[in-house]
């Protein structure tokens, strides 16, 4: 529930600026992925994709967007997809370079890499890392083959492990993504994929409930997945693992040892902005009076014809409404298992705070909000019920 909203946005700062690039191919499309990704085909140059025709389509992409962001510094890049680790290291080099040479990015600015571990190689690792990648989230989501034969991964439990292991070597920073409530999945099965994790002590781990969203081939075909009482069983055994370990749940399901949180996903949940490229990609850029969103292309195909034909690839650019502000910022800040200060509302939004002091006295009442007056924080009762509190703000 939120007031009356003014019609007007006015920041009197801008956000931090970061820049997220989406690969869409992979090797085989995954039963549960309702992300924008092509399975590569035979015949469409050595990689399956044509590379460099992709990448200069990026480049040019992004240099449409420099007017928007003049003057603003980079924090932080992330390349999403798909399988980025698809890329050649020198495609990859030749990429983030080409970044350098446009914008300027902070000198301690987090490049992250998403990587299968099916496509994982030393020397492949190696050059990403001498290209400028300096952290890496592997897709492991479970380690036991039956389970990754069950999700429609292209690795196995061993090829997770081994690719672990290189990464490590190679990376500053290691993330790795599991999943829980798996097709049959038990307690124990739970138990010791999360302590298989664990056992690597990277600074960071991403734990998701497997969900059966729409148009995939599991909201069509579903598996038996564990009950709700079953599944509920799995987080909370593994929060405690976890914990006991040293992570710290510091978003719904983002998990980290100290100062080892993801700078680029931080900046999303505090509703910072980013610079979208790539085929469906997805951006949000603010000025001074108003706060913008854009859709790309989503085929590969069609976003390189638009980049080539037109130098422009959107499908949509629209200024968001003032009267939906409250609820974007809040569908992202609740997230976070320690809230953001509550001045951060009208920094980001450039609206008063006044506009959602219904919801939040509806919310705190609820128990599904802190009642301390200076921070946005969900109760544990609000994490447990985050789209029951979301809602609350939905105008």
């Amino acid at each position: 529930m939120i007031n009356s909203s003014p019609n007007t946005v006015s920041l009197t700062a801008l956000p931090p600026l970061a820049l997220y690039i989406h690969f869409p191919w992979c090797e085989k499309k995954c039963p549960y992925c309702d992300f924008n990704s092509h399975q590569i085909k035979d015949g469409v140059g050595k990689a399956g994709f044509d590379e460099q025709r992709y990448i200069k389509a990026l480049i040019t992409d992004l240099e449409t967007e420099l007017p928007n962001i003049w003057g603003r510094h980079v924090h932080s890049i992330f390349i999403g997809g798909g399988t980025p680790s698809l890329l050649s290291p020198e495609g990859m080099d030749e990429l983030l370079s080409a970044i350098r040479a446009r914008v300027t990015l902070e000198p301690d600015a987090e490049i992250t890499m998403e990587a299968n571990p099916g496509s994982v190689e030393t020397d492949k690792l190696a050059g990403f890392a001498k290209a400028g990648i300096n952290r890496i989230s592997l897709g492991i989501q479970s380690f036991q083959d039956e389970q990754l034969k069950a999700l429609g991964r292209i690795h196995n439990g061993a090829e997770a492990k081994r690719a672990i292991d290189i990464a490590l070597k190679h990376f500053k920073s290691v993330n790795l993504d599991l999943m829980y409530g798996l097709p049959n999945q038990t307690l124990e099965a739970a138990k010791a994929d999360i302590e298989t994790a664990l056992s690597f002590n990277t600074p960071h781990l991403s734990f998701y409930n497997l969900t059966l969203e729409p148009n995939t081939y599991f909201a069509n075909f579903p598996p038996k997945l564990p009950s709700d009482d079953e599944i509920d069983a799995i987080f909370e055994q593994n929060l405690a693992l976890l914990e006991k370990a040293g992570y710290k749940r510091y978003e719904v399901s983002a998990y980290a040892k100290k100062d080892q949180e993801c700078k680029h996903n931080l900046n999303y949940w505090r509703f910072g902005d980013y610079i979208g490229i790539g085929a469906g990609a997805h951006g949000k850029i603010s000025f001074p009076g108003k706060i913008t969103r854009q859709v790309r292309e989503r085929h590969p195909e069609n976003y390189m014809q638009a980049m080539e034909t037109q130098g422009n690839a959107l499908i949509e650019s629209k200024e968001i409404n003032a009267q939906d502000l409250p609820f974007e910022f809040m569908l992202n800040t609740l997230r976070l298992t320690d809230g953001v200060d509550t001045h951060t509302f009208s920094e980001r939004t450039g609206l008063p705070l006044n506009v959602i002091s219904k919801g939040i006295a509806e919310a705190s009442k609820k128990g599904l909000l802190d009642e301390n007056p200076l921070k946005l924080k969900a109760t544990d009762q609000g994490l447990r019920y985050l789209n029951n509190l979301q809602e609350i703000f939905l105008g």
